[in-house]
């Protein structure tokens, strides 16, 4: 039996439906639309991910050139810590001088476009943002100089061929300023790292600023990324391979009282690895000055 198109659509109504076409959403309503969640997905990204700075000195020459972008993984700290010889963005401390060739003031748009920028991550760095190398992480003695003039950690000179420019030798130390290329032996505390830039004849760093924490910290810088020209990676330089790792201290065993049973002996050896392990949590985010 042959049923007609009425009594088709009589009995399935449903199916007639859904063969119309559906409306197409007129250009000037869609994009604004796509730029909304592609702003929206920047904004994430930026805040949770993946952020690029852009390079204000020459601190970090020439690895890093000024006009540089980096991209920074704002991630892998929060399941470990910096190693040596990577290189790091962190907020400074009251100790760290905001050093930047040159910039001018922005004016009125500028300053719009740096507000928008930093949504998204691609504006310049705040005043207190720097970006240096990791040279020793919490327990490391790091000191200058060896016999050849090289920067030593737990007593292994570090052949570095990423510094072109060098501090002069025949200057003294100042703990105010980091125009020498020696200083005394620094012991790294617990839960902080200490930085170098890579052109040390201008980089103002730990040499005379101190270290810095870990927890101001913002993330690894892993890629340029601009200018296309200098598209490179940040690896580790392979000298870090070299430095023997400090023995963590030993935790003086408490004496146990002759003829009494310590039913908390297990939780109270958990306590000692937990305290002996020198890391904090880390409380929010943060987030580069070279």
């Amino acid at each position: 039996m042959v049923r007609s198109v009425d009594e088709e659509s009589a009995v399935d109504p449903w199916r007639r439906r859904s063969r119309r076409p559906r409306r197409q959403m007129p250009l000037w309503q869609e994009l604004p639309l796509l730029l909304i969640v592609a702003f929206c997905l920047a904004v994430l990204i930026r805040t949770f991910l993946l952020q690029a700075f852009f390079i204000p000195s020459g601190s970090m020459e020439d690895t890093l050139l000024v006009g540089d972008r980096v991209l920074v993984n704002k991630v892998v700290y929060d399941v470990r810590d910096p190693a040596r010889g990577e290189v790091v963005v962190f907020r400074g401390t009251d100790r760290w001088v905001p050093q930047v060739d040159g910039l001018p003031e922005p004016g009125f748009l500028g300053k719009l476009g740096q507000t928008l920028g930093d949504l998204v991550g691609v504006s310049r760095p705040g005043e207190k943002d720097f970006i240096k190398r990791v040279i020793g992480i919490p327990g490391d003695r790091v000191a200058c100089c060896d016999e050849q003039g090289r920067v030593t950690v737990n007593g292994v000179g570090l052949d570095e061929p990423y510094v072109l420019r060098d501090s002069p030798l025949d200057l003294p130390p100042d703990s105010r300023e980091c125009r020498s290329r020696r200083f005394d032996e620094v012991v790294v505390p617990a839960g902080q790292i200490f930085v170098l830039g890579d052109h040390r004849l201008v980089s103002q760093d730990a040499r005379c600023q101190g270290p810095v924490p870990i927890d101001n910290v913002v993330g690894r810088a892993f890629l340029i990324v601009w200018p296309s020209s200098r598209w490179a990676s940040l690896p580790v330089p392979e000298t870090f391979a070299q430095v023997d790792v400090v023995a963590a201290a030993p935790v003086p065993a408490t004496p146990e009282p002759v003829g009494q049973v310590l039913p908390f002996a297990p939780l109270l050896a958990v306590g000692r690895v937990v305290a002996s392990s020198g890391r904090s949590m880390r409380v929010g985010r943060r987030r580069l000055h070279s």
